[in-house]
């Protein structure tokens, strides 16, 4: 079965002929619980997320800042599994017939293996993979099985990528390009910086695929102002955050929708 990249590409085509950003939202599997989080992605999308990301829970989350790793840590104590995540993708897909990726680290994929990890994903409906740790001249054998079972391969690129290495990164990449607004890690910030800006024009330099931006977006301004100049405006770190703060589940559900709502509002305000 072949995974969704298209509906991806022709998701983030429709957003750019509506003269819009996409609004992307991450949230990881198993929080607070499977049965929660999937319910929790349904939510931002009724809320106005275009695409969603999902996150494999890992023991060492080097891009994540202390939220995520907080929500990571309840996911792994309650026993989440990658055949949750795939659940996750799959139920979260056919009830909405959004794109849904998985953010993950590369360690998971390679103990459960690049070809089963690809032919589950694509068959539960997914559209890619997010790859934050994978050097791109290291990822021959993953983008070989990705493109042989339909599923965007996006790498991150950072302020610090000097022009040729963008170069390099997105001529591998597919789907889309992350970049990382700032050094450091996800969470929440009162300012985006300019950083974000430049980094995306550098990045268009050397590709046609669409450049969305993460880490950093927490509001509606935001979203506004980094939808100004990115394809997609990528908000991980507040939705999670929204569950943590709600007094309980039903409470986080309806947190995180109206906040998908304001976002989504914010990124048709650019």
């Amino acid at each position: 079965m072949s995974g969704n990249i298209e509906l991806l590409n022709t998701t983030l085509a429709a957003t750019r002929a509506a003269d819009r950003a996409a609004l992307i939202a991450y949230l990881p599997a198993g929080f607070p619980t499977v049965d929660g989080g999937i319910d929790a992605v349904k939510a931002v999308i009724a809320g106005g997320a275009d695409i969603v990301e999902i996150g494999l829970p890992h023991s060492d989350p080097v891009l994540d800042g202390p939220v995520i790793q907080t929500a990571d840590d309840i996911a792994l104590r309650g026993g989440v599994r990658i055949a949750d995540v795939m659940r996750t993708v799959r139920e979260a897909h056919e009830a909405t017939g959004v794109p849904i990726l998985v953010m993950t680290y590369w360690n998971p994929i390679d103990r459960y293996g690049v070809e089963r990890f690809t032919a589950e994903l694509a068959e539960a409906g997914g559209a890619g993979c997010i790859l934050p740790d994978l050097p791109v001249q290291e990822s021959a054998l993953w983008r070989e099985h990705a493109d042989k079972h339909g599923l965007a391969t996006v790498f991150v690129v950072a302020p610090s990528s000097q022009d040729a290495r963008l170069a390099t990164i997105t001529a591998a990449g597919s789907g889309f390009v992350y970049a990382a607004s700032l050094m450091g890690v996800t969470g929440t910030r009162a300012s985006v910086g300019a950083q974000a800006q430049d980094l995306v024009g550098r990045t268009r330099a050397t590709t046609d695929l669409p450049v969305c931006v993460g880490l950093g977006v927490s509001n509606a301004a935001q979203a506004a102002e980094v939808a100004g100049f990115a394809d997609g405006v990528i908000v991980g770190s507040a939705f999670v955050k929204a569950m943590l703060d709600a007094p309980g589940e039903a409470a986080g559900l309806a947190a995180v929708r109206s906040l998908a709502g304001e976002l989504a509002e914010g990124v048709r305000k650019r």
